[in-house]
């Protein structure tokens, strides 16, 4: 007898609906599931005060130029970690895939000669103050467009602001302090 194929492609999904049918009959004739009275795991959240009327109730986040009293160079040279495969912080340093970073404070921005800036950054000739260190460390893309720098940011305005004073330490006339 010659089956043809749309009686054969039938045939298997009849077959499939039935094996899991069966399956899943089986299935619960043998495991009996009871309902549990309670959650095994118990999941304890804080109350918040009623949804977003709890964050007001929040203190706004210090900005890193409030924290620079209480942060430490040697937080700013441990977080510094992250920037040092990218850039070089000693005197007379190489620029590597960013530029050095000496004097960096005090300093016009895309002024290191040689290196080959964004033309976004290439073409702002104000001098890195704290406060405009401070937004490009929290995301360089935002504070400038078309950044050719990869790197997503610090988050965390205490690890902005002991990088800051890490950076401030590293020159030849650092800026005072706000």
């Amino acid at each position: 007898m010659h089956f043809s194929f749309w009686e054969k492609t039938g045939f298997a999904l009849l077959m499939a609906a039935w094996v899991t049918w069966g399956s899943n009959q089986i299935g619960d004739m043998l495991v009996h599931a009871e309902e549990l009275s309670e959650n095994a795991y118990k999941i304890e959240v804080a109350d918040s005060g009623g949804g977003s009327a709890g964050a007001a109730d929040k203190e706004p986040e210090k900005s890193a130029i409030e924290l620079l009293a209480s942060a430490t160079s040697e937080r700013g040279e441990k977080v510094f970690k992250k920037c040092a495969a990218c850039h070089s912080i000693e005197k007379g340093g190489p620029d590597k895939v960013g530029p050095h970073l000496w004097n960096v404070l005090g300093r016009e921005k895309g002024s290191v000669a040689g290196f080959a800036y964004s033309d976004t950054l290439a073409g702002m000739t104000t001098p890195w103050d704290y406060e405009t260190m401070d937004k490009f460390l929290e995301s360089p893309r935002n504070f400038v467009s078309g950044t050719k720098m990869t790197f997503a940011g610090l988050r965390k305005a205490s690890d902005r602001a002991a990088v800051i004073l890490y950076l401030r330490e590293h020159s030849d006339n650092p800026p005072p302090l706000p």
